[in-house]
């Protein structure tokens, strides 16, 4: 009874907002949400990783590369967000409806993967941080995470705002972990603000970190999920109200993944400030935690713990819910969410239990989210410039280059990622 009272309450005052009876933050508020969920893809533990081995390695020198992974990222979550307000369809149902049907299976696939990969890094990412924190075996803590994520997931069945809320909650405690963090580092605000606006590249192995800054920055699984966050969330009655629905989303992604940018910038800060000046090699987050102890002490070490388990828990959740759109929208079919949370458990334990070091688990996570990017970037890009399928509200020309020039850049530094991996380039 009290979720449907919320609901009819939400549904006026989102009325209220497209009739223009509300402006402002006011207007901004009952549509706030899909973008503050995938933001978390933004911030998640694979974040964390790659971040403090830029920050430690390189100081202050590639946080123009976070500015400018940011800045792609508002773009493709805009496009994803608008093609799920102007057609009432996600991508993936997009995908079905116009594509052929084995490029279908072949994305689904291929997605699904994805999906499972995000999820490694994001589950690995909350065990880590429980176990070190709590002093208990990484296989409990996947445990205790798996727990959690559900429970969490479990908010969905009670309406979208609540699990919106609780997610934007867990991004809130990573933004002031950080926000304590710069407090006790000794930050160089000088070089800070330098090395944001200054491109630099001092070596190879720079190369290699931006790469994978860059490259692993916009999700397969956030652009699935944007785009189905946005078509369920209000039906617009006439283009006015759908063009001031797209106008609103577009002010909560730049505002949303502006927060997660900053998130980003803070991480690599505080490991620069850190770390840069003794232990240039940290590169494992365990290895990271053990350093900040005698560095910055032991509130700053566990305020970073937090922060990780924070991140694990709210990009598990996320990449669940996307996992489930991606099989609903390709082959139209939804399976209990218990046993998709259990399946996307599985390859955590197995890579544990196989011996493999969690950290560099994370890091080949991406290798694999690398692989099935091009998909729904192409796709996105494809989609939201056609007529015939967002009528007046196709993006404009000039949008569309500027989306196809950074595809093209971000798809290049992938495949430079995928080489490099693989030993076939040397960076």
């Amino acid at each position: 009874m009290k979720q449907d009272v919320r609901q009819a309450r939400d549904a006026r005052v989102m009325q209220e907002v497209l009739h223009g009876r509300r402006r402002g933050l006011a207007a901004l508020a009952p549509f706030a949400g899909p973008a503050v969920v995938v933001s978390v893809a933004y911030i998640d533990p694979g974040n964390f990783a790659t971040n403090i081995q830029a920050g430690a390695r390189y100081g202050y020198a590639l946080l123009w590369v976070v500015v400018l992974a940011n800045l792609v990222a508002m773009l493709f979550q805009s496009l994803s967000a608008r093609i799920g307000i102007v057609t009432g369809s996600n991508l993936a149902q997009l995908c079905r409806q116009h594509l052929p049907r084995p490029l279908v299976w072949v994305m689904w696939v291929v997605s699904e993967l994805a999906a499972m990969a995000t999820d490694l890094a994001e589950f690995l990412g909350g065990a880590i941080g429980l176990a070190l924190l709590f002093h208990m075996p990484l296989l409990a803590g996947m445990v205790i995470t798996g727990i959690v994520t559900y429970l969490l997931l479990l908010l969905e069945g009670q309406g979208a705002r609540r699990l919106e809320l609780t997610i934007g909650a867990l991004v809130g405690v990573v933004g002031l972990s950080y926000l304590v963090e710069l407090f006790i580092a000794p930050v160089d605000w000088a070089a800070v603000g330098l090395h944001v606006f200054k491109p630099d590249l001092p070596d190879g192995m720079a190369v290699a970190l931006a790469v994978g800054i860059i490259g692993a920055t916009v999700m397969p699984h956030a652009l699935f999920l944007h785009s189905g966050l946005t078509e369920r969330r209000v039906r617009a009655g006439n283009d006015v109200e759908r063009q001031r629905i797209i106008r609103l989303s577009n002010l909560e992604v730049v505002l949303a993944l502006a927060v997660a940018g900053l998130i980003n910038l803070a991480m690599v800060v505080m490991a620069a400030s850190a770390f840069h000046g003794g232990h240039p090699d940290v590169a494992k987050i365990e290895t990271a935690y053990q350093t900040l102890v005698p560095l910055l002490g032991g509130a700053a070490a566990t305020i970073f713990l937090v922060s990780l388990i924070a991140s694990g828990f709210s990009s598990s959740v996320v990449g669940t819910m996307a996992g489930q759109m991606i099989m609903q929208g390709f082959v139209d079919f939804r399976i209990p969410l218990w046993l998709r949370r259990a399946v996307t458990m599985v390859p955590s334990f197995a890579v544990v239990a196989a011996g493999v070091d969690a950290t560099r688990a994370l890091v080949l996570s991406q290798v694999a989210l690398s692989i099935a990017l091009p998909f729904p970037m192409i796709a996105l890009v494809w989609f939201s410039a056609r007529r015939r399928i967002m009528g007046a509200f196709r993006v404009s020309a000039a949008t569309t280059v500027l989306a196809v020039i950074s595809a093209l850049v971000v798809l290049a530094l992938n495949v430079v990622l995928l080489l490099d991996t693989f030993g076939l380039v040397s960076l």
